[in-house]
């Protein structure tokens, strides 16, 4: 899930990527989550399902902040935070178990159940923090009910499944890894990546395939890490594995590939052909669970102090850390590690920036807290679980703010953490304004660096390629040894996406400090497409037995129609599934259509074949969205839809603005509706003016015609006017902003159409 915050900065625009937030999992809210089960014994049957083939019983129906969904699967879930004496235990929410239904297109929900945790909001300042620096879930709170008895205050935390990495990683159906062993965690069971064995059965015990393949690419990727570690950036999405490495010994997260059981990560290939990292259970950071590990035979228990002084250096040697022993041995990966491990300290710990954000968080939950009488801990171990200590099992559970703030003074002793990094200043571009095709001059002001590149990659999901930057006189960096590093680069794409990187012998800087997930933006200008230029007209979510592609596969697809009198070239626009991921896919450079023509694109993750236009993901049969938008995230149009019928299309009548109404046959690549908004009806010329409007506007036809009916639609097709009029002026002042379509009927029952933007 992607969103772009921009910036004016220096000529350039600067984009955040990171999640828009949905309600379900607003910071600021807690949910309500009411579930009812007819079963009376409905805790034994959850505990006897626990530990059988299926897991699930069936509940009666699911209430989630009011709105029901009926027979759903419930299940208990978690190893240590469950026990079959808890009434409070974990529990997984399948809402698609039976029937198909999602809300807010969400249809798992994972609920922890504050195990281990007397403040109760480890897990979502941990997932909060971690949001900034890498594809991760997000977290809130839900007050859970069972046959109206409120069981407690749980974590809502966002599951990691196939929809997950289908939103975040811009393919669906990759390999996709659950990294936590099958038999119950020790020392010796680690999903730690390493080597086994060339024979895939030797990891059976040790992970879970989540694809529908993947045995041989784990093994080939351990193969990698212990005997070809220099080309591990080929297989691995190493920046993400940096910032996984570096959040866990910033914030001491030991229930983790860098603690004794190198646990609970998924692994995701994504549309680079690389392994992502997805971090997942954190409701033991901050210290929560003091086993770092040694080899294969230690716990590693650690006393507080040790926590506080937790090394940097970790397992850097260790053979059963192979993560950690590529990115420690190489010097760049290493000061990478560092530099990243100074960001998450410097923007969340030494600022007291998760001081305020766990009392804001423990303020919002504090009345359901007091009300849980299921919880581990006591309401003032609640209270004080910022700054005191709680025992728990046979240790201690530090307070948050005890642990770290002794951490940020070791931390600041320790000479790779504390290294002079070089001083990276302000970035011009010598267009700020560039078009397409144009060469333009990077330059940036830059302290103490003996190495300088421009990262920078042209879609999204491609990894990033670093150029060299000079300080020589010879690159449009004004004069040889002034600190200016400069570069040119030819913009023969519309977004260039990039990152600073400087390096000396003792410390790296990136710029912006969150890169590779946080970058920066060059866009070249192209002409604009405005709101309905463009149109969904027909797509084929279900296509059992109707048109095939090149590959003889029953592939869905989707139609596209040009509502203008010219040909629009779509570069520059995506295409997305998902409304919390608009730059899902890019079209490409040869994507185009013809004046008041179509286009089909295939909806069948293929977005690297030549001849036919394929997308990256698939439509799903359940129900979702098609939306087209631009990279300033304008919405061009959109259409939600529910479950669709085999080999039956939706499609748009008349054709480009129309009312949704199904098609069997469908008509892909063939107008709708000829009876309606067919090529004769384009051909009539309807003026609008002004255009944009605010107030009011007039309409003009190039020829004497009797208007029996004026109405005007929104892109959805849902008509807000109609008058019987024959004047041709509209007051428009309570019209909803944005696009419009202005139909006119004639005596005889023809239609005339024309667009218009409402201010």
């Amino acid at each position: 899930m992607t969103k772009h915050l921009k910036l004016l900065l220096f000529g350039l625009l600067f984009s955040i990527s990171s999640y828009s937030q949905d309600a379900f999992y607003d910071l600021s809210t807690i949910q309500q989550i009411e579930i009812f089960f007819l079963q009376p014994n409905w805790d034994y049957q959850m505990d006897t399902a626990k530990h059988g083939a299926e897991g699930y019983i069936i509940a009666d129906r699911v209430v989630i902040n009011d709105v029901e969904f009926l027979n759903v699967g419930v299940k208990y879930k978690g190893n240590s935070s469950y026990d079959s004496t808890y009434r409070k235990n974990p529990l997984h929410i399948e809402l698609d178990h039976l029937i198909s239904q999602s809300y807010q297109g969400f249809k798992d929900i994972k609920l922890s159940n504050g195990f281990g945790d007397p403040s109760m909001i480890r897990e979502v300042i941990s997932y909060k923090i971690l949001n900034n620096y890498m594809i991760s879930p997000r977290a809130n709170f839900a007050k859970v009910f069972i046959n109206d008895e409120y069981i407690g205050l749980y974590t809502n935390t966002e599951s990691v499944g196939k929809t997950f990495c289908n939103s975040n990683f811009g393919i669906s159906g990759q390999t996709f890894i659950k990294c936590n062993p099958i038999t119950n965690p020790s020392p010796v069971t680690k999903s730690n990546l390493r080597y086994l064995s060339a024979d895939s059965s030797a990891y059976f015990n040790l992970y879970e395939i989540k694809s529908d393949k993947g045995w041989n690419e784990l093994v080939e990727l351990c193969d990698i890490l212990a005997n070809n570690p220099e080309t591990a950036h080929l297989s691995m999405d190493m920046d993400r594995v940096i910032w996984m490495l570096a959040f866990n010994i910033a914030l001491v997260n030991l229930d983790s590939y860098s603690g004794v059981f190198a646990q609970n990560h998924y692994l995701y290939k994504d549309a680079s052909a690389r392994f992502s990292p997805i971090m997942w259970d954190m409701n033991m950071s901050f210290g929560g669970f003091p086993f770092a590990g040694s080899g294969n035979t230690s716990m590693g228990s650690l006393s507080i102090e040790q926590m506080q002084s937790l090394t940097p250096a970790l397992h850097a040697t260790d053979a059963y850390w192979p993560l950690i022993r590529v990115v420690m041995n190489n010097p760049d990966y290493r000061k990478l590690f560092f530099a990243h491990l100074r960001t998450i300290i410097e923007e969340n710990i030494s600022n007291d920036y998760y001081k305020q954000l766990a009392a804001n968080l423990q303020q919002l939950i504090s009345d359901a807290v007091q009300q849980d009488v299921n919880k581990f801990f006591s309401y003032g171990q609640f209270l004080t679980g910022l700054t005191e200590n709680t025992n728990f099992l046979n240790y201690q559970v530090p307070g948050i703010a005890h642990l770290m703030d002794a951490r940020v003074s070791y931390l600041n002793t320790n000479s790779e953490f504390s290294a002079s990094a070089p001083l990276i200043g302000n970035i011009e571009l010598s267009d700020p304004t560039p078009e397409l095709n144009s060469e333009i001059t990077v330059s940036v002001h830059i302290t103490n660096a003996d190495v300088v590149f421009f990262a920078y990659r042209t879609a999204n999901y491609d990894p990033f390629t670093k150029v060299e930057m000079f300080d020589d006189g010879n690159h449009n960096d004004g004069q040889a040894n002034d600190n200016v590093f400069g570069m040119q680069i030819n913009l023969n794409v519309i977004t260039t996406q990039f990152y600073i990187f400087a390096s000396n012998n003792t410390a790296v800087k990136v710029y912006p400090a969150g890169a590779e997930h946080v970058f920066l933006e060059i866009s070249a200008s192209i002409p604009s497409i405005q709101p309905g230029d463009v149109a969904v007209n027909e797509f084929l979510a279900k296509n059992n037995a109707g048109v095939q592609n090149e590959y003889g596969e029953y592939a869905d697809w989707i139609e596209l129609i040009n509502n203008t009198s010219e040909e629009i070239s779509l570069y520059g626009l995506y295409l997305s599934d998902n409304p919390n991921n608009l730059t899902k896919w890019a079209f490409p450079q040869n994507a185009a259509i013809p004046a008041h023509g179509l286009l089909i694109i295939w909806a069948d993750e293929r977005p690297d074949t030549e001849g036919n236009i394929h997308c990256s993901f698939k439509l799903s049969a359940d129900g979702e969205h098609v939306i087209i938008s631009n990279v300033d995230g304008l919405i061009i149009d959109q259409v939600s839809f529910g479950p669709q019928t085999a080999d039956v299309s939706l499609g748009r009548c008349p054709d480009g603005i129309g009312d949704w109404v199904s098609f069997n046959p469908p008509t892909m690549n063939q107008l709708n509706c000829t009876d309606g908004f067919d090529e004769k009806l384009r051909s009539y010329n309807l003026t609008i003016q002004p255009n944009p409007a605010s107030s009011q506007l007039s309409y003009k036809l190039d020829r004497q015609v009797e208007i029996a009916q004026t109405a005007v639609f929104n892109v959805a097709g849902q008509m807000i006017f109609s008058s019987v009029s024959d004047s041709n002026i509209i007051n428009i002042d309570d019209f909803p902003e944005g696009m419009l379509i202005l139909r006119l009927t004639d005596k005889n029952g023809k239609y005339y159409f024309g667009r218009f933007i409402k201010l």
